[in-house]
């Protein structure tokens, strides 16, 4: 067996290892090929997008579920791809023109479609290739976009096929706008956050008394310019005899009535709502059931229109609130501006406060497919994990308003609607000649384009070759449905909703069976990882530094279904040491292994009991693998191996097994050698999924596999041993290691070198167990040698130690020197007295608690715990050598 360089230095290996299974086409799939499918598609990240923890996260994820299926042996496929991200991705273009003085129309829309696609092929999909440094095993063969050309197709079948049975058409509607990106959005691309703004207060007069009024109050002061009402609630007395009456507006020619509405809060300020129809969803609903005008005053780009006449006409809208409220000021109508918190709702993409407003857009009418959704998820053909998600989910189908597909850009798929001269509207899946209702010929195809989640919806089931409602491909009858949806909870609204309400109306089946969704990424204070927090981690730099094993071990470690996932710069290197310990045990083991191969052990009678020990553990660490699959609780996955691999496999056999390595005895040497290179080889197997590219380097040297097909990546994943689990075999050699545990922490606390030998005497209930075994204890524990007494006879000169079953003596003279081991514990004692004083006086200082962050006093109250422990101990010890 080759030997190991003396640390792992993944820069070494991970390129080359990613490159040799890419060759061997270890990542691709066939759909013909045996075992049961497995299948995922990656949230196609935007086009414009480049790797942040968060991808990190999710595709490690992803990687780990499908490399465990493939070792499992079934025909695994995870399918890459981006989205074209229409609005992000026209943003992106339109800047680069911007700064060469140009804007989209400049260049016409064919033209700029053009340049956004020379974008696209020469920066576009970055992220793709940097998902290659995680280890991310796509099927690269498979690579889709939203926007080539079967996916193009496909959505042309979709749109048609939901216009021809009346769930999408045409309407005059309110809607948000968004003046930056001058588009439409739908209500999940509009972000809502709370923002102290202001409460103008003022008063219409009455039509028929000019010097008498009523009370109204808005946060958009501008939009009274549309107003066309002022609603009352039709048992609130202060207005029963108001309702009928007309108020004046004070810019503008025109009255409007004051009408009665069960919508009005009578509690909420005076009482009385001033009614913007055009720019306020409730205020549109008032305006329907009361035959109100509607008066739109806004146009694209968030100017005051003429509607609104002089001195508004032309303004922004914000500089039009601060000129209403002059005006009003001016007329004596404004009555106060008091602060107000309340949400505000942003543009996703772009962060315009958006405006709503009446406009022409085409919607997809959503109850009937998301009916469909909910009922799927309630007989559980697709559940989501956890299952705590369940509810919110249906709630926000059950609640779901018709969806706003159309987009005012330049950069998405075309609507495929046509309009002739006299204005019918054609739908059709091939570009038409003519008008399908009147044949005239002169047709002109609708500008807007459709939101790009309109063709995200769909991607589940595009991917695989449906491009149509006829299609049939071998894809699409092996892996769809796929076995699990892979993301964050954030956007079971914006994308997992609408595809499984897709995948079931298009092909009556869910597009997933699980929908398993993981927290977000924040810094290990649970802090939104931000640049203005200073608290950003980069996936690429992190990778560069410590290795992609490093940074993906670090997120499983906390990562639980649907918990946020904490993360700090250490916690990192942490994982990076795990990989190093990893590489020093299969190290140690070459060394001692003599070409020993994985596989068949010795006989039972040769196993000793750190053997049937560890084999056990082995089994065990396997079993709560397996379990915590079940909820993919990549935290308890992470946590069993780490502790097998560190704690009991390095830290205890590797100790225990050292006598026989290095003895005389070639048949105990064998023995060890066959248990480790089982071990090893099963513990590599079970961690590949989570840290591929250490683990296979070093399979590959444990088992002088040689590469390519001959790969940890397709190996057998693991099963179960029933006959190495062993209870007692567990149970005794705990009693060893707590025996042990406890006298390395005599050692400690009485700075005694590790290479000092001492007798020790041992009164226990284990005593059999222990006789048997004094040659591994006297081994581990550093001892000259062992007696076995019935009961301890506490004497002084000498320090018991106590120990789960039992306890034992040592007799401290010539071992310790006492006067020097009290002067040094009396200098520790005071040091950590001085040590609580000072967080006493932290803790008691009132200021301090007030204003400190959180964290940072509760680490100072868990560090005064620490020390009231660290100095009863000290004290314990200071009294025990007092007494010598």
């Amino acid at each position: 067996m080759s030997e190991l360089s003396k640390a792992y230095d993944p820069a070494a290996v991970e390129a080359d290892l990613y490159e040799d299974w890419l060759q061997a086409g270890l990542f691709s799939a066939d759909p013909d090929a045996d075992g049961e499918p497995f299948s995922i598609v990656i949230p196609p990240p935007n086009v414009t997008g480049a790797l942040h923890i968060g991808h990190a996260l999710t595709n490690a994820i992803e990687d780990a579920m499908v490399r465990r299926a493939r070792m499992q042996g079934r025909n695994a496929v995870w399918v890459p791809g981006m989205d074209h991200a229409g609005i992000a991705t026209q943003n992106v273009v339109e800047k680069q023109l911007a700064a060469d003085g140009l804007t989209r129309h400049d260049l016409g829309r064919e033209a700029f479609v053009e340049r956004v696609w020379t974008w696209r092929d020469q920066s576009g999909g970055m992220i793709l290739q940097q998902l290659r440094k995680l280890g991310s095993s796509l099927d690269w063969d498979r690579e889709a976009f939203t926007f080539d050309e079967p996916r193009s197709r496909a959505v042309r079948a979709v749109f048609t096929s939901l216009y021809d049975q009346g769930l999408i058409y045409r309407g005059n509607r309110l809607i948000n706008w968004c003046p930056r990106c001058n588009t439409a959005l739908s209500d999940i691309e509009v972000e809502h956050d709370d923002a102290v703004g202001e409460l103008a207060r003022f008063r219409y007069p009455f039509a028929d008394d000019p010097d008498q009024g009523i009370e109204v109050a808005t946060t958009r002061a501008e939009t009274m310019l549309g107003d066309t009402a002022i609603a009352v609630h039709p048992d609130d007395e202060r207005y029963t005899d108001l309702v009928g009456r007309h108020v004046r507006h004070p810019f503008q020619d025109r009255t409007f009535p004051i009408v009665a509405d069960d919508y009005v809060d009578p509690e909420f300020g005076s009482g009385a709502v001033k009614i913007t129809p055009a720019h306020d969803p409730n205020d549109h609903a008032i305006a329907l059931r009361h035959d109100l005008e509607i008066l739109d005053i806004m146009a694209d780009d968030a100017t005051l229109t003429d509607v609104v006449g002089a001195p508004f006409a032309g303004l922004d809208r914000f500089e039009a609130r601060t000129r209403v409220k002059e005006e009003l000021d001016a007329l004596g109508l404004l009555l106060a501006v008091d602060e107000h918190e309340h949400a505000v709702g942003h543009c996703s993409r772009c962060g315009t406060v958006v405006e709503p407003r009446l406009s022409d857009q085409w919607f997809v009418e959503v109850r009937p497919l998301a009916d469909k959704a909910a009922a799927a998820v309630r007989d559980g053909r697709t559940v989501l994990v956890p299952e705590r998600f369940t509810k919110r989910f249906l709630d926000w189908l059950d609640n779901l308003h018709d969806w706003t597909i159309s987009r005012q850009i330049w950069w998405g798929h075309r609507i495929p609607a046509w309009y002739c001269p006299d204005g019918h509207i054609t739908v059709a899946q091939q570009d038409p000649t003519s008008c399908a209702e009147c044949g005239a010929g002169a047709l002109g195809q609708d500008p807007d384009v459709l939101d790009t989640w309109f063709s995200s919806a769909l991607w589940p089931f595009t991917v695989f070759g449906w491009e149509g409602p006829d299609s049939d491909t071998a894809e699409l009858r092996t892996w769809y449905p796929t076995a699990v949806l892979e993301t964050g909870y954030d956007i079971n609204t914006f994308w997992v909703s609408r595809m499984l309400m897709m995948g079931l109306w298009f092909l009556d089946d869910v597009p997933f069976r699980v929908i398993y969704n993981h927290g977000m990424v924040r810094d290990q204070y649970g802090k939104k990882m931000s640049k203005s927090f200073g608290n950003v981690i980069d996936p690429l730099e992190f990778i560069d530094a410590y290795g992609a094993d490093a940074l993906r071990f670090a997120l499983f470690q906390h990562c639980s279904p649907g918990t946020d996932v904490p993360l700090a710069p250490e916690w990192v290197e942490g994982a990076k040491r795990f990989t190093n310990k990893l590489w020093n045990i299969v190290g140690f083991a070459l060394r001692v292994l003599d070409d020993t191969r994985p596989g068949d052990l010795p006989p039972a009678d040769r196993l000793l009991l750190e053997d049937r020990w560890i084999l056990s553990a082995l089994e065990q660490a396997r079993r709560d693998v397996e379990d915590a699959y079940e909820t993919w609780d990549w935290a308890r996955i992470a946590g069993a191996l780490y502790h097998f691999a560190w704690d009991e496999l390095a830290d205890w056999y590797l100790e225990a097994v050292k006598p026989r390595v290095y003895g005389d005895d070639p048949e105990a040497r064998a023995t060890v050698q066959a248990v480790l290179a089982r071990v090893l080889d099963d513990l590599l197997r079970l961690l590949h999924p989570l840290t591929p590219f250490v683990t296979e380097e070093l399979w590959r040297t444990l088992t002088g596999a040689s590469g390519g097909r001959d790969s940890l990546m397709v190996a057998a994943w693991p099963q179960g041993r029933s006959d190495d689990h062993d209870a007692s075999a567990r149970a005794d050699f705990g009693v060893l290691r707590d025996l042990v545990t406890e006298v390395r922490r005599f050692r400690s606390q009485n700075g005694i070198a590790p290479s000092a030998r001492f007798e020790l005497t041992l009164a226990s209930e284990h005593r059999t167990l222990l006789e048997e075994q004094q040659a591994l204890i006297g081994s581990l524990a550093g001892l000259s040698g062992l007696t076995f007494v019935g009961e301890i006879d506490e004497r002084p000169g000498t320090s018991t130690i106590v120990f789960g079953g039992g306890s034992a003596q040592v007799e401290l003279a010539g071992l310790i020197d006492v006067e020097a081991e009290l002067g040094r514990l009396t200098k520790e004692l005071a040091k950590a007295e001085g040590d609580l004083q000072r967080v006493e006086n932290k803790l008691g200082n009132a200021s301090f608690v007030e204003r400190a962050p959180t964290e940072v006093v509760d680490r100072e109250r868990a560090r005064r715990e620490e020390l009231h422990d660290q100095i009863g101990q000290l004290r314990e010890r200071v009294d025990a050598l007092s007494d010598l």
